[in-house]
């Protein structure tokens, strides 16, 4: 690859572009810079949440929702903020905020991944010592990198990703092609805004295979290639996610995905 046609990414452009989004978004805006703060209090979030009839409902529906165990007695906005918690509701302010809800402007299989990627990695999550709700979220945002690139580069971006069809080989090209890949970038963004480092570090770390922490988010991926990469070849479970999880706990976990995963995506994005 050419100089010229490397290092075509500005990161600092890239998150001053999302900045530039929160005057059109201002609700979400407040929320992600609300919820980041030490004095930050689920009224507060509440009232907040309160004034975008969008958000409000992905709560309330979140809230309701198996993956936080309350299936229909949540009905409250102030109860909703207390059962999902903090980073779930900056989770969902950011997808609204970064345009997620736009498929027309994301790469073709940005939900699928990204839901397919939070079902596992909640699924997953005990075994890391983490909470399932956490790991979703992190799992439903760690793709958020990828959209910014498609956002800045999209004729080449999208050619970088019919090309290489595995989650390394991607991250790969785009470090080659952009100086970080979109998972780092994700990684990026979400330390800009204020998300703890428990989100951010996994990010960072994910192919660093003596990495602990990244440890959740690999596994979560080779869950995923599993499911929608033709041929993948799978990589052998217990190394990759340093013995936390065999091989015979996967067809559960498979299974979960396959069925959660499309009911996840009406909840983000309705």
């Amino acid at each position: 690859m050419s100089a010229d046609t490397t290092r075509l990414f500005d990161v600092g452009q890239a998150l001053e572009h999302i900045e530039e989004l929160a005057s059109q978004r201002p609700v979400a805006a407040r929320i992600i810079a609300e919820s980041s703060t030490e004095t930050a209090d689920a009224n507060a979030l509440a009232q907040l949440l309160a004034a975008d009839v969008t958000l409000a409902g992905r709560v309330m529906k979140l809230a309701n929702s198996a993956y936080f165990g309350m299936r229909g007695r949540v009905s409250s906005l102030q109860f909703a903020v207390t059962v999902v918690g903090f980073t779930t509701v900056r989770t969902v302010a950011t997808v609204a905020l970064a345009g997620l809800g736009d498929e027309s402007r994301l790469p073709e299989d940005f939900w699928a991944v990204s839901t397919n990627l939070a079902v596992a990695a909640s699924r997953l999550a005990p075994s890391f010592g983490e909470r399932p709700g956490d790991a979703l979220c992190l799992g439903a945002l760690a793709q958020l990198g990828s959209a910014l690139l498609y956002h800045r580069d999209e004729a080449h971006y999208a050619e970088l990703l019919a090309a290489e069809v595995s989650f390394a080989g991607r991250r790969r090209k785009e470090t080659e092609r952009y100086g970080m890949s979109a998972v780092q970038l994700t990684a990026a963004a979400l330390e800009q805004w204020g998300f703890p480092p428990s989100m951010v570090m996994p990010l960072e770390r994910v192919d660093d295979r003596t990495s602990a922490a990244g440890g959740l988010l690999r596994t979560g991926y080779e869950v995923v290639s599993r499911l929608v990469i033709a041929d993948h070849r799978p990589t052998p479970i217990g190394p990759l996610s340093g013995n936390r999880i065999r091989e015979d706990h996967l067809p559960e976990i498979l299974y979960a995905v396959r069925n959660q995963a499309a009911d996840l995506r009406q909840l983000m994005i309705g």
